[in-house]
């Protein structure tokens, strides 16, 4: 029984992950030795804070069996929002922060209520809502002084450090990454909200008849989806030292593949933050890794996406019994 236990825990897909993660430092380190530099790799996150900390909570959407695909339209919202409420309204920049989550925590709201309460497919909500928030994003920036090109800069040193300073030698946003994975893992795996959130996914119509209220349920998982774009746009925008309406756009398919990498299942029920937290740092690290190899930026969206085709489909297929044997036979007769 004990071997039993140890060989589940030795093959459990998140040891994978940390195997590709130490592979993948390996082989950029050869390529470019600056790479293997401590203070270059825990500088590296700066890169793809953003898919990390948004993939924690867009988890959550995928395991009730629905999709969020409007995430990095949020990001670029929240960002000119906050740039607008500091520099136009006159706010204080960590006022305007709150209201920039709450802007988010709206959006997700509005997109979870219509999937939840009205059942249109989530793809086509939070598809239609990556248009209108991105179009919003653009109205925001004509109630700015600041051109749309430039941005909003000028922001005060305090808000600044948020995201470039370090606390005991470790990078802020390390450490925001590392305190929103124990928040987000203690929510979906050691609460009876996470129970209701896997329950939703497995077999919705079960949880009705147990006394769950489904729709609150999903709802809450798209206003949380925004609540963590928004984080991620207060970030990235710290980061940068500019709020602009367009951060955020290329995000959509490294969340998605971060989100599935990590083990959860496109089609709800399964799923774990554990895995996502790695699957984003695979997916940063390797963005990273290929751009100090040489690789141009406007070819990174071609392994990221060869990456997603190839994981949903190795799912798919061990998930197929009967294929899983025929393809068993085939491979003894080989």
């Amino acid at each position: 029984m004990n071997k039993r236990l140890l060989k589940e825990k030795l093959f459990q897909w998140e040891n994978f992950l940390i195997l590709i993660l130490i592979t993948e430092i390996l082989i950029f380190g050869l390529l470019n030795p600056k790479f293997l530099q401590s203070r270059v790799l825990l500088g590296s996150i700066n890169d793809f804070i953003s898919i990390c900390i948004i993939s924690l909570f867009v988890t959550f959407v995928f395991i009730t069996g629905g999709m969020d695909i409007q995430a990095g339209s949020i990001v670029g919202l929240t960002s000119i929002s906050l740039g607008v409420l500091w520099q136009d309204a006159g706010l204080n920049i960590w006022t305007a922060a709150i209201i920039a989550v709450l802007i988010g925590a709206v959006c997700g709201a509005i997109s979870g209520f219509l999937v939840a309460f009205t059942g249109v497919q989530a793809m086509v909500v939070t598809l239609g809502g990556q248009f209108l928030y991105s179009g919003i994003a653009l109205a925001v920036v004509k109630l700015s002084s600041s051109s749309a090109f430039e941005g909003i800069c000028g922001f005060p040193n305090s808000f600044i450090s948020l995201a470039t300073s370090k606390t005991l030698g470790i990078p802020n946003q390390v450490i925001i990454f590392v305190v929103l994975i124990i928040l987000s893992y203690i929510l979906l795996h050691k609460t009876k909200y996470g129970r209701y959130i896997f329950l939703c996914g497995i077999n919705r119509n079960a949880a009705i008849y147990s006394g769950i209220k489904t729709k609150l349920i999903i709802m809450s998982t798209y206003i949380l989806s925004g609540m963590s774009a928004s984080i991620a746009g207060i970030v990235l925008t710290s980061y940068l030292g500019s709020a602009r309406a367009d951060l955020g756009k290329e995000l959509t398919l490294p969340i998605i593949t971060a989100v599935v990498l990590g083990g959860t299942s496109n089609l709800g029920g399964k799923g774990g933050v554990l895995g996502t937290a790695l699957a984003a740092v695979v997916i940063g690290i390797m963005r990273f890794g290929l751009v100090m190899a040489g690789l141009p930026t406007q070819y990174l969206d071609i392994p990221i996406g060869l990456l997603l085709v190839v994981t949903v489909a190795a799912r798919t297929v061990s998930g197929n019994t009967k294929l899983m044997k025929t393809i068993g036979k085939f491979i003894r007769k080989a």
